[in-house]
């Protein structure tokens, strides 16, 4: 990274954080709660950084936001449009119907129109069927008439051969010149019902992403911000504004992500369990190479699966807001919280709501707020509360580690403050300098990736052939999405044997990151 400023920003459901970097160093960070409309939020919040520092706003090189916003839209179901969905599958898949699997409430607010057209291919990249010229057509048809601009398009092994999902789009675009398309293999792997949901989710989302996007942009430009922008994904590394109006699901946990990433930084830790403790839940994600390890899973989000990529982040119910109630004779902390609300309804700000925070204070091991105002726990229930606290924390370190061993821990966020005693299953335990806005450290310093999963023939092309192929993809994405070629490292090869498909069938995994170039020079 370079000398130039950079400023990075987290947008949570309750804060905004931002920080204002030179180089390796961060010389200016703000928090403050987030706003109805982001913009004004994300405005505010740089403005801050850069009148702390005295910078002005003409040195700054480059913006990086992170945001839960468009997670929260699709969950909530709120502001999402209709999709019209076209599979290229029959007549293999007719027994499974897309979108079988979501909540119906979701499924209501979404659904526009289905059409299941033959096409599709086998796992080698063979056509299943002859892709439907005249069904795809009319399928374009009927979404028109039903005033349907959003269109899914998915096809069996679409991960190994996209021609088809391509040819479709354009004939969908004869019926629709202005239609947001999006095509599965651009999102989802393997596993056609997941990454199907993946893509109409996407879809979904287009048309409000645009003006998220939009938003943005008029926030920096009234700020006198000329410099580019970026937007976090949820492999830790960048997006530029026309990728994410595109394809806006591949932002969905880059917050937990960006804490991570901060994490690593701050603390310098490599590889760990960083624990994000923030107003309402803890997030725990590993960290390999410094980088968040991916699920190996089918994702659940909002009650829908899929399978893009997606950080394998375990959340709990606890955080700085958490309610601390008796519970069958015991002391409970959470899942309930006052969330933002905590600075009015916490003891320690004046409220009367007893809260984790409060805890924390009263034990001494805390110092925010008015301490006075909880002198008068009962001993007992404050021991009790702090005991629950750290074996929640405990327990849900014990569901994200992979082995016995203990594992060196990073604590960041700004209830990072309720854990102050040893952890089972740590083999240490950093809070760095500045934990409590490492999210927003974590947008800052992101860089850009590129990265290929697909099945190959290693009796056809040969392991090494096929893995030498995925490192060259993986890398021309990386340079493609603005990484600096000299700067390039490959940090993630996985290879998976697929023992159900003949012919030596291989799913293999490369990821690949560099530093983003701007104006010639690396960021």
């Amino acid at each position: 990274m370079s000398s130039e400023l950079h400023i990075g920003v987290d947008v949570g459901g309750t804060n905004t954080d931002a920080v204002l970097v030179r180089g390796h160093d961060v010389i200016a960070a703000h928090k403050s709660a987030t706003t109805a409309d982001v913009g004004s939020g994300i405005a505010t919040a740089i403005s801050t950084v850069l009148g702390h520092s005295g910078s002005p706003h003409a040195q700054v090189r480059a913006v990086m936001i992170g945001t839960t916003h468009f997670t929260n839209a699709f969950v909530e179901g709120r502001n999402l449009a209709k999709v019209g969905v076209l599979r290229l599958a029959a007549p293999a898949t007719l027994a499974v119907m897309p979108m079988i699997d979501w909540p119906e409430h979701l499924r209501s607010e979404v659904l526009g129109h289905v059409a299941v057209v033959g096409g599709g291919y086998n796992y080698d990249g063979r056509p299943i069927a002859p892709l439907d010229h005249v069904a795809i057509r009319r399928a374009a048809q009927a979404f028109s008439a039903k005033g349907i601009s959003s269109v899914a398009i998915s096809s069996v092994f679409a991960p190994v051969n996209s021609d088809m999902e391509r040819q479709a789009a354009e004939l969908v675009r004869e019926v629709l010149p202005a239609a947001k398309i999006t095509l599965s293999s651009e999102i989802g792997r393997i596993g056609l019902i997941e990454r199907e949901n993946a893509a109409i989710m996407n879809c979904a989302l287009a048309s409000m992403a645009e003006r998220v996007v939009s938003s943005f942009r008029a926030s920096l430009s009234h700020l006198g911000i000329r410099a580019p922008f970026y937007i976090s994904q949820n492999d830790g590394t960048l997006l530029d504004p026309e990728a994410v109006a595109r394809l806006p699901v591949l932002t969905f946990s880059s917050g937990p992500t960006n804490s991570m990433r901060g994490g690593a930084k701050l603390s310098g830790a490599r590889d760990a369990i960083v624990i994000d403790i923030g107003g309402t839940t803890s997030d725990l994600g590993a960290l390999i190479n410094g980088f968040p390890r991916e699920s190996s899973i089918a994702v659940d989000i909002g009650g829908v699966r899929t399978n893009f990529r997606m950080p394998d982040i375990l959340s709990i119910g606890l955080g700085g807001g958490s309610l601390v109630q008796p519970f069958n004779g015991k002391v409970q902390v959470g899942p309930k919280s006052v969330g933002y609300r905590i600075t009015d309804e916490a003891m320690v700000f004046g409220g009367s709501t007893l809260t984790a925070t409060d805890i924390a204070v009263a034990a001494g091991y805390a110092d925010v707020g008015d301490r006075d105002r909880v002198r008068g726990l009962d001993k007992s229930l404050v021991e009790a509360a702090v005991d629950a606290i750290h074996e929640q924390v405990e327990q849900a370190l014990d569901r994200i580690k992979t082995g016995p061993a203990g594992v060196p821990v990073v604590l960041v966020g700004g209830g990072s403050i309720l854990v102050n005693r040893e952890l089972r299953g740590a083999a240490s335990i950093t809070v760095p300098k500045l934990a409590h806005v490492a999210n927003a450290v974590g947008a800052a310093i992101a860089q850009v990736s590129g990265d290929v999963d697909r099945v190959y023939s290693y009796e056809a092309l040969g392991r090494e052939a096929a893995l030498r192929q995925a490192r060259e993809e993986a890398t021309a994405g990386a340079i493609s999405a603005g990484a600096g070629p000299d700067t390039i490292e490959i940090i993630e090869m996985e290879e998976l044997p697929l023992q159900y498909l003949p012919g030596g069938a291989v799913r293999v995994r490369a990821k690949a990151v560099g530093s983003l170039t701007l104006n010639g020079g690396v960021a």
